[in-house]
């Protein structure tokens, strides 16, 4: 049963990085969508290391101490998936914005792959399907803010465009996983209503980013095709 779940994990990880990288026009090299897959696994170490020392907070109230846990643990996943992400910032493959997005999601993927693994070995194999689905798409949709800023690197527009997309990634795992931290009583409706709209705000924002940088791409394609007709 564990082996199944292990191999689930795995299928929706892989089906949601093909989901994402099919997009681009111009596909990148496997070699480096590897590596950077492998980079995001690594984060989740690095994550998960600073993590534990998460745990031993405590501010005396328990829907606080859960706020500032929620806080601190977006930072630290964001953070660790963005210089993930940053690794291939200086290759010559990352000639395009759409690149920063197909990046961003590969890092996030990784990242989202090893969290499941130790959960499946830690809760066991029926809580960690459940886990898999959905927060391997979740990991996903977070990233999208900071892939966008990386992709804008192209455009020369400042270290700052960087900082808000990875400020926005923290804002989205800050509010969803606010949301879902407080599972001691089953979920009220306003909370279910809250969550949706955070995931549906995420979907908007990664499909926007997409089109942005599909539409970008048909342009610089179009650019290229009239310049060698004229050539």
């Amino acid at each position: 049963m564990l082996a199944v779940s292990l191999l689930s994990s795995v299928g929706v990880t892989l089906a949601w990085l093909y989901f994402f990288v099919r997009r681009d026009r111009h596909p990148e090299p496997l070699w480096l969508l590897a590596r950077t897959f492998a980079w995001g696994m690594f984060a989740w170490f690095v994550a998960a290391a600073f993590g534990v020392s998460l745990q031993r907070i405590s501010l005396g109230n328990a829907t606080l101490t859960l706020l500032v846990l929620a806080l601190l643990t977006a930072i630290l996943e964001e953070s660790s998936k963005f210089l993930a992400a940053s690794t291939v910032v200086n290759e010559r493959d990352f000639d395009e914005p759409m690149d920063g997005l197909v990046y961003a999601v590969t890092a996030a993927l990784g990242f989202a792959l090893m969290e499941n693994i130790t959960y499946a070995l830690g809760f066991g194999p029926r809580a960690a399907t459940w886990h898999a689905l959905i927060t391997t798409l979740a990991h996903a949709l977070f990233s999208a803010p900071q892939g966008y800023a990386l992709g804008g690197r192209h455009w020369q527009i400042g270290r700052w465009w960087a900082a808000r997309g990875l400020l926005l990634s923290i804002a989205l795992h800050f509010l969803f996983n606010s949301l879902l931290s407080d599972n001691s009583s089953p979920y009220t409706w306003p909370q279910l209503v809250a969550l949706g709209g955070v995931v549906a705000l995420m979907v908007f924002l990664a499909r926007r980013y997409y089109l942005h940088f599909e539409a970008h791409a048909r342009a610089q394609d179009a650019l290229k095709a009239r310049a060698e007709n004229q050539g």
